[in-house]
């Protein structure tokens, strides 16, 4: 559906705004080199999930200094969104037990998204979107889903995607070595780095020597 859609404003020669929700520098940099043949972009750093504060600076002003270097055929530029970690908190309370990918997670798509399609309908952006369907532990059927419903109540199109095909997520890697981006090593949230840390410890204790 992107690509079409794609087609559909090339054919008409126009280059639309497009606000593009962002989770982390790495996971915007293929985005960005795709997208920004055919759109003015404005990336748009919401990300209240994100824990401890520390973390959520560096990736913020690594998504900003990556947004500043790289260079692209239209401009584009970068907005930082509030870090309104009690709205996160509320949103997935009572979801604090449940394993990385499910619903908790699908109420975190849904809150950055739902603060990107408000942002960019008071703005007026043409079109808004998100990095998140290029990591391979995000799922882009639910995240098309929950943006196909919020561009129906906002008035505002969702440009459907799963960056992660045709290597999509290989290229962002390889992006982010050669611009020197640091690579967080789980997802964001307090209960996601949580998970990972205790599965470090599980795979380090399975290979230590007896």
């Amino acid at each position: 559906m992107m690509e079409d859609t794609i087609k559909n404003i090339c054919s008409e020669g126009e280059v639309p705004r497009l606000l593009l929700h962002s989770c982390c520098g790495p996971c915007s940099s293929y985005c960005l080199q795709y997208l920004s043949e055919y759109f003015k972009i404005t990336v748009f750093y919401y990300d209240p999930n994100i824990y401890p504060p520390e973390e959520y600076a560096l990736r913020a002003r690594e998504q900003e200094r990556f947004t500043k270097e790289f260079p692209t055929k239209y401009p584009v530029e970068f907005m930082e969104g509030s870090y309104d970690t009690e709205r996160f908190y509320e949103t997935v309370r009572g979801m604090e037990q449940l394993p990385e990918g499910g619903e908790r997670c699908f109420a975190c798509y849904e809150l950055r998204l739902r603060e990107t399609a408000e942002y960019a309908k008071k703005n007026g952006f043409d079109y808004f979107t998100t990095t998140l369907s290029i990591s391979p532990m995000k799922n882009a059927q639910k995240l098309n889903e929950i943006g196909g419903r919020l561009a129906e109540e906002y008035d505002i199109p969702y440009l459907f995607s799963d960056f992660k095909k045709r290597d999509g997520y290989k290229k962002s890697t390889e992006l982010s070595r050669e611009y020197g981006m640091y690579r967080q090593y789980y997802c964001g949230c307090v209960y996601s780095k949580a998970q990972r840390d205790a599965e470090i410890r599980q795979k380090e204790q399975s290979e230590a020597p007896l």
